[in-house]
């Protein structure tokens, strides 16, 4: 279908979470005359239970198009397609029996998004959950009362492996991060490097094909971005002050390397895509 500009749809008080879509030729596709999103904020982490899952299906089944998209890059749940006389319904529905809120669009500050930090995952440095609820609860009122020239997004990554690529893709991301050194277990280590069949480099994660011996040398500190990791006889030395703690070596090698223990978390503020200058990572 040609879709033409959205216009003001929205919910009483509310001036965000609800996306107007049209279609410029309502005559010949009079099923998406209108065809507007809902954008549902989304708990931390994305923990659902079925029984709610099954809950927003049934009613969007009923007042939307039964489409949906688990998730959206802003992080929500995106409801795709309904009327405009069904979004006082489906809010109605959503704060009252499913105690779930909308999440923002337009020139304000967007859901926040974050991983599933220290819930699920062991190289978290911070509760991303508790932190990610805590800045939508506090900041409920720019969520859903557009006031910003532009829109504004805070995103989550417990470690530096980004899952959440918060760098990249937020204007304030908070990466988890430490102070210590990186643990290390030597035997670990040469297992490793014997190649025990207990110790898979990666976790194991690429063992569906013959990738050849694992070469420490090769695979670990050639690989290291400032060169902080050497082999001295059996052991392997981390220069910990030169270490930019990109998790490489750790993801390799993930029960011979640990984070540290001295924890927290790094805000970094800027990024974004300008047309002109091309993607900027937050700094």
């Amino acid at each position: 279908t040609h879709w033409k500009h959205g216009g003001i749809v929205g919910v009483f008080g509310y001036g965000g979470g609800a996306i107007g879509r049209y279609c410029d030729q309502p005559g010949m596709f009079p099923g998406v005359e209108h065809f507007h999103t809902m954008r549902v904020n989304q708990p931390a982490g994305k923990y659902y239970t079925t029984d709610y899952l099954r809950q927003l299906t049934k009613l969007w089944d009923m007042r939307g198009s039964g489409m949906t998209n688990m998730h959206g890059a802003t992080g929500d749940i995106i409801l795709l397609g309904t009327t405009t006389p069904q979004l006082e319904e489906v809010f109605w529905e959503l704060t009252h029996n499913l105690d779930q809120d909308l999440g923002g669009s337009g020139s304000n500050l967007r859901t926040p998004a974050d991983c599933l930090g220290s819930s699920r995952c062991e190289y978290a440095c911070y509760d991303t959950n508790a932190l990610c609820h805590f800045l939508t609860n506090e900041y409920q009122d720019e969520l859903h009362r557009p006031a910003f020239p532009y829109k504004f997004k805070f995103k989550l990554d417990g470690c530096p492996n980004g899952c959440v690529a918060s760098i990249a893709r937020s204007d304030m991301s908070f990466i988890g991060t430490w102070k210590d050194n990186i643990k290390i277990d030597q035997d670990a280590v040469n297992k490793y490097i014997e190649n025990d069949a207990a110790y898979p480099a990666n976790a194991g994660a690429h063992k569906g094909r013959d990738w050849g011996p694992f070469d420490i040398q090769k695979e670990v500190i050639n690989l290291c971005p400032t060169g902080c990791m050497k082999m001295d006889g059996k052991e392997l030395k981390i220069d910990n002050p030169n270490c930019n703690r990109c998790m490489h070596c750790i993801n390799v090698m993930p029960r011979a390397l640990k984070i540290g223990d001295v924890r927290g978390c790094s805000i970094l503020c800027g990024a974004k895509a300008p047309i002109l200058d091309g993607a900027q990572m937050g700094s």
